[in-house]
Formats: structure tokens, C-alpha cells, sequence
């Protein structure tokens, strides 16, 4: 009984994460990577989530276990009639409005009623083997690990194997034989409940005031309790999404890194719910504070190397703060009776602490300031690590905390009086100091907590170091900064720590093209290769920027720049900020939305030159560098023109994608790395880049073949070619 129920849980929770990037692959290439494609599937997918430990909530108390297990099953069975997954026959996308309705009601048909009965299986499952009668019976909590654990290999196979190595059709068969062997599982799960005596069945059904843990919990849930409940499970869900965002953004945009704080997340309740989990977790609050300290303390001074120490430690006490909060919520479990109703608040936390971050964040903060914010607030969720530790009253933690924060605003004034504002000295005496006050109270978690959050609050008067920011914005698609260099002489557009483009404040440098794109680089030569083949006026240029691409058009020449984001055109088309797209000589015109679906509603455009700059960041958007994408390409572009891939990645290696690409469609495809550049270019705004180029023919890039930086791309393999339903980023990484 214990292994299949086990087994049960541990598939189910394997296939949700399986089916989300799954059936988000298969709706990528026909709606395109818009925040409305993107926030509508993971609203969803929480509000079935939702839906499904309401259900197993109300369900388990209408109808008890064993009728519960009756209606399951047959839910179970109605859901094979929509399998296996995919997009139904006749649902196409509006071509005019808002695409919303559409996909809610595609994934609602396509993919709702396989997904909702499958979530409510940890609860389900759990609330079963309670009214078993088997010996373990009476705190079935510990099976929550399997269904973790479950979720867990599913969120790493699909990259690592799924992926790589199945088509979106072969997925979507194996997903169904999945399902069909969770549909007999719970059947067999079903099975032995019903079989289990009487007798058996009684003992655990009517234990109502008995406690299912030691020490245990009274059989009535107070409100306050059930608040516990949301906090300590709103805290992880949201740090797992700040730490995520942090990382890729302020310290390494590294694709497919947002793997591993959710995979922790998982693991930490697989740690946190295992019968053996009191030694791990006593060393858990004791370390809390020891690894919270120097975290914030990297945070609050901007520390961005040695990647080494600061990825690894973000990990570190991200996992340690989500198992104590995690351990505690363990700890605060339900008698049986309770137990559907538990995993519903904690459901309901998840979406809480996961909607703060995506939703309600970017509107606040124009920066990541809710990753610290509610790692000093887990301190207030955690309790000491030495029960011996006396409980001194609040007041006297606020007391210790307003001193702090006058301490501080004062040597602010001290810092701005003697003319100190921005250097080492405001560091040393508003961050560095205060947060080794803190340390003094280590073993007070709640009163180093208070005195945290007077640091915090004195932070954002702390002069920046570094560049000068001119501007800020934050997007659901991240932190847009615009800075003035360290000399004074150019401004330079970030996203995280990704440099978008450089526009020089010398006058006489004012409309030159700088960064990826100078004209000595390989991007000057592409230009100038499309201007020798003699084709249309016209140039296509995927990805905005500061716009500096335009500065290579010509007069005459018609230049359509799409951009996915439009807080991007913004800031191109600010005066005080860029001004390429204004002052440069061609007729430059900008599209907003993904450019795929943008280039296939202009039917009638053709392209001397179509140029691709989406690949340099953490989020590699796979769509546009398909077979089907390429294609598309094709049928815009001119006889005798050019495609353009600007490839310049640290993490990964985009050479052999487009080198089987090339072998499949019959493509000529160069590239060169210009990767040395003098150190007087560098000076002078100029950066490294790669690019390849695919022409039709050998003669259209006659004049890049005669360059000897530029080399043949090795031919590819055909049956290896990205398309719309097979990629392997991870194959693409470069370890």
C-alpha cells in the first residue's frame, strides 16, 4: 500500500511539471512571447491548481473518503477523452484584439481537465491513506516528499530529457501513457482503501480530537493559525522568484538557471516533511541567521563577483530559509481531518507570495527590493534557534531598531555634510557597519529581523557607486537602466548586467554606432555586404535596443525595427536619452510585439536585410530560430538578400543551430567572432560580438567570403535542425 501510494504521488506531481512547458511550446510559435501570453498560462495553471486542492478540500469533506475515491476515479477516466495533448483541430488565433480569451479557452479545452484532476492528487492521496487504517496512518504527511520529489525530476527531465531528445507529438504520446498509468495507480489506490476494514477505517475516521503528531495540534484550526499557514508558505514561493531574478539579472544571466531555486523550493519540503527531518532542521534555525546576514549584506552593497562565492551563497540561504519556514509548517500540520483544508492554505500562499513577486512588485519597486525585503521579513516567521533564548518583549526589538535607524540617518547627514555621498566611506558606515550590528543578534531572529529593516530603510539614501543612473524602469520583462559612464562621455543602456547599446555624448560621435554594432565589427560588414548585392531598399532588424542599428541606414533607405517590449521604444525615442532612431538618416519605424507573429501579419513587406539581435541575454526565445521561423524569414526577404544572427552569448552557443538550419533549407551560412578588439576600440564604446550570416548563394555574400575573418560554418545536420516542436537549449549550452 505505502509504495503505491507513494508511486502515485510522486507521477502525478512529475506530470504537472511536465505539462506546463510542454503545452507552452506547443502555444509559443502561433501567439508569440507577449506578457499577456505568459501571465494568462501561469494564472491559469495556479487557478487550476487552485481549483483542484478546493476540490479535493470540499469533496473530501461532502463526501468521505470512499465516495471520494469513487467520484476521483471516475474524473480520472473523463479525462483520457481529450488525450493526448495538443491544439485541438480549428482553433486558430484572432487576428485583430486581444488574444486572451482565446488562449484561456484553448488551454481550458486543451489542457484544464487532465491538469486539475492531477493537481489534487497530493491532497487527495494523503487524505486516503489516512482512512486506510495502515499503520503510518495517523500523520500521512510525510508522502508530501514524494509528490516534491516527484515535482522535482519533472522540472529537470524536460530539459535535460524530454526535450533533447522527444518531438512535441512523441511528448505529448508519452505524456498520455504517463497519465494512463496514474489513471491505474489511483485506481489501485482506491482499491485498497475500500479494502481496508471497517474496523480500520473507524479507528482513523473518528479520531477526531486526537492528535496526529506528538504534541499535537487540537482539532479545531484557529484563524491564526491558518494565517501561519500563508505566511510560511508565501515566503519561499516569493524568495524563490526574487533569488531567480537576482541572479539572472544582477549577478549572471545565465539561461536556465531559474531550474535550480525552483528544484530547492521542491526539495526543501521534501527535507522539511521527512520523519527524520528534527536534527537537519534544528541546524537549519541555527544557521538562518548566519547565512541571511552576509546574503543581505552582498545585496545592500552591490556586490556582483566573484560569481563562485555570491551564486552559491544566494542559493545556500535560500534553501535554508525556505526549509525552516517549510520545517515550521510541518511542524504545524493538522490532525487528519484537517488535512485537505491545509494544503489548500498553503496552495493559496504559494499563489500569494508567487503573485506579490509577478504581479504587484514591478508596480512598487523599480527594483528588485522584494528578494531582500522578505528575506528580512523570514526572520519574523522563524523561531529561535535555542529554545533556552529568553522572549524579550517586542518593544524593546523596536526600541533597538529606531536607535539603529537614528544612528544611521545621522551619519547619512555626517556622510553628505563632509562631501562623502557615493564613496567607500557612506558603504562602510550605512551598510557594512549596521549590518555587523545586526550580527550581535544572532540568536534573536525577530529582534535582528527589526534591526535588518531599519538598515533597509536607510539603503535607497545611500549614493550610488559606479556609473551615474539617468533613468530606470521596470517591466515584466525586467530592470531597463540607463547610466552615464564613469567618464562622463556616453551613455549606456542595461537590462540586469546585459549591455543593450552605448550612444557616445560627443558631439562628433553622436550618431556613431557603438557596442555589437560599430562599423569597423562584423555587423559594419554585413551592412555593407547587403548595399553590394543591390537588392531592396528595405532592412528588418529583430530587437530595438538604443536603436544604434539605424546609424548604418542610408538616406532613402527604410529601416522596421520589432520590438517586444515597449518600454524599450520609450527610452530609444527619449531625447535626453538615445536619439539614433532620431537623428540618423533612414526612415526608421518601430513595431512593437513579438516579431515572428509581427512578421507574418506583414504578408507584402521584403527585406534586402533581415537582422536577428534577440539571443544575448538569459532568455534565449527559441521561437525565433526554428526551421518554421526561418522560413518565414526567407519569404521576406528579397532575392539576393541577407539573414543576420547576432550570436554574441557567454552561455551559449548558437553556431551549431544555425549550422544545421543552413543544411536543412540549403543555406551558404558564415560567421565571424570578433572577439579581439583593440583595447583604443574598447575605449572608445566599441564591445566584442559574434555573427553569422545565411544568404541563398555563394554570390551574395561574395564580399564577406573574400574577408578571411570571416569562415564557413562546419555543415550541419539536417536531422538535428530546431524546429517548432523539437529544440535543445541545454544541448546549446556551453558548459
Amino acid at each position: 500500500m505505502l509504495f503505491i501510494f507513494t508511486l502515485t504521488l510522486f507521477l502525478s506531481s512529475a506530470l504537472i511539471f511536465l505539462v506546463e512547458p510542454m503545452f507552452a511550446k506547443m502555444v509559443l510559435p502561433i501567439l508569440g512571447s507577449s506578457p499577456a501570453v505568459w501571465n494568462t498560462s501561469v494564472l491559469f495553471f495556479q487557478a487550476a491548481l487552485l481549483a483542484g486542492y478546493a476540490y479535493a478540500h470540499a469533496s473530501s469533506r461532502r463526501l468521505g473518503p470512499r465516495g471520494q475515491a469513487a467520484v476521483h476515479v471516475v474524473l480520472l477516466a473523463l479525462a483520457l477523452l481529450v488525450l493526448p495533448l495538443g491544439i485541438p483541430d480549428g482553433w486558430s488565433p484572432p487576428t485583430e484584439g486581444n488574444p486572451v480569451g482565446w488562449l484561456l479557452a484553448l488551454l481550458m479545452v486543451g489542457v484544464g481537465l487532465p491538469f486539475f484532476v492531477i493537481s489534487s492528487t497530493a491532497p487527495l492521496m494523503q487524505r486516503w491513506f489516512a482512512s486506510s487504517g495502515h499503520r503510518r496512518s495517523r500523520d500521512p504527511y510525510f508522502l508530501y516528499r514524494a509528490s516534491n520529489l516527484g515535482s522535482a525530476v519533472g522540472l529537470v527531465a524536460y530539459p535535460a530529457l524530454v526535450e533533447p531528445l522527444l518531438r512535441l507529438d512523441e511528448q505529448s504520446g508519452a505524456w498520455t501513457g504517463g497519465y494512463m498509468v496514474l489513471v491505474v495507480l489511483s485506481a489501485a489506490c482506491a482499491a485498497l482503501l475500500w479494502r481496508s476494514t471497517a474496523r480500520a477505517r473507524a479507528e482513523v475516521e473518528t479520531v477526531a480530537g486526537v492528535p496526529a503528531v506528538a504534541g499535537g495540534a487540537p482539532s479545531e484550526v484557529s484563524a491564526r493559525r491558518r494565517l501561519g499557514w500563508l505566511a510560511l508558505s508565501a515566503a519561499p514561493a516569493s524568495l524563490m522568484l526574487g533569488v531567480t531574478s537576482y541572479l539572472m539579472m544582477d549577478i549572471s544571466p545565465i539561461p536556465l538557471l531559474w531550474i535550480i531555486p525552483l528544484a530547492l523550493y521542491l526539495l526543501s519540503f521534501v527535507v522539511a516533511f521527512s520523519p527524520r527531518a528534527g536534527p537537519f532542521l534544528r541546524f537549519t534555525y541555527r544557521a538562518f541567521p548566519l547565512v541571511v546576514l552576509p546574503t543581505l549584506l552582498t545585496i545592500l552593497v552591490g556586490a556582483a563577483r566573484p560569481l563562485t562565492i555570491l551564486v552559491p551563497l544566494h542559493l545556500l540561504a535560500f534553501f535554508v530559509v525556505a526549509v525552516a519556514c517549510h520545517g515550521r509548517l510541518a511542524a504545524a500540520r493538522p490532525p487528519v481531518e484537517h488535512l485537505t483544508g491545509f494544503y489548500l492554505w498553503l496552495a493559496v500562499g504559494g499563489v500569494l507570495g508567487g503573485t506579490f513577486n509577478a504581479l504587484l512588485a514591478p508596480l512598487v519597486f523599480d527594483s528588485l527590493a522584494e528578494y531582500p525585503l522578505v528575506l528580512i521579513l523570514a526572520c519574523f516567521l522563524v523561531p529561535p534557534p535555542l529554545a533556552r533564548v529568553p522572549r524579550a518583549g517586542w518593544r524593546l526589538d523596536l526600541a533597538i531598531a529606531l536607535g539603529l535607524l537614528t544612528l544611521m540617518f545621522a551619519a547619512n547627514a555626517g556622510v553628505d555634510v563632509a562631501g562623502l555621498a557615493g564613496g567607500p566611506v557612506e558603504r562602510v558606515l550605512l551598510v557594512i557597519v549596521p549590518i555587523f550590528v545586526c550580527g550581535v543578534f544572532l540568536r534573536r531572529p525577530a529582534r535582528m529581523g527589526m534591526a535588518l529593516a531599519a538598515v533597509f530603510l536607510v539603503t535607497p539614501f545611500v549614493g550610488p557607486q559606479g556609473n551615474e543612473v539617468l533613468y530606470t524602469n521596470r517591466t515584466f520583462f525586467g530592470i531597463q537602466r540607463v547610466e552615464v559612464d564613469r567618464r562622463g562621455d556616453s551613455h549606456l543602456l542595461l537590462h540586469g548586467r546585459t549591455l543593450h547599446g552605448i550612444q557616445s555624448l560627443d558631439p562628433a560621435l553622436r550618431d556613431e554606432p557603438l557596442s555589437y554594432y560599430a562599423r569597423s565589427g562584423p555587423v559594419g560588414q554585413i551592412v555593407e555586404a547587403y548595399r553590394s548585392a543591390g537588392t531592396v531598399e528595405r532592412v528588418g532588424v529583430i530587437g530595438l535596443g538604443t536603436g544604434s542599428m539605424a546609424c548604418h541606414g542610408r538616406a532613402g533607405e527604410a529601416w522596421t525595427f520589432y520590438e517586444l517590449d515597449p518600454e524599450m521604444e520609450r527610452i530609444a525615442r527619449t531625447p535626453g536619452l538615445f536619439t539614433f532612431l532620431e537623428d540618423c538618416p533612414p526612415e526608421s519605424r518601430v513595431v512593437v510585439g513579438d516579431a515572428r507573429l509581427s512578421l507574418e501579419k506583414a504578408r507584402d513587406e521584403r527585406y534586402g536585410l533581415i537582422a536577428v539581435d534577440a539571443f544575448s541575454s538569459d532568455a534565449i526565445p527559441v521561437h525565433l530560430i526554428t526551421r518554421e521561423a526561418l522560413q518565414l524569414y526567407l519569404d521576406r526577404l528579397a532575392d539576393g538578400g541577407l539573414l543576420a544572427f547576432h550570436v554574441s552569448n557567454r552561455h551559449v552557443d548558437l553556431h551549431p543551430v544555425l549550422s544545421d538550419l543552413a543544411a536543412d533549407l540549403g543555406l551558404v551560412a558564415l560567421g565571424r567572432d570578433d572577439l579581439d578588439v583593440p583595447a583604443g576600440e574598447v575605449r572608445a564604446g566599441n564591445r566584442p560580438s559574434q555573427w553569422v550570416v545565411l544568404a541563398r548563394d555563394q554570390g551574395s555574400i561574395a564580399t564577406l567570403s573574400a574577408d578571411r575573418r570571416w569562415y564557413r560554418l562546419p555543415s550541419g545536420d539536417p536531422g538535428s535542425v530546431w524546429t517548432d516542436d523539437f529544440s535543445n537549449l541545454l544541448g546549446a549550452f556551453q558548459w
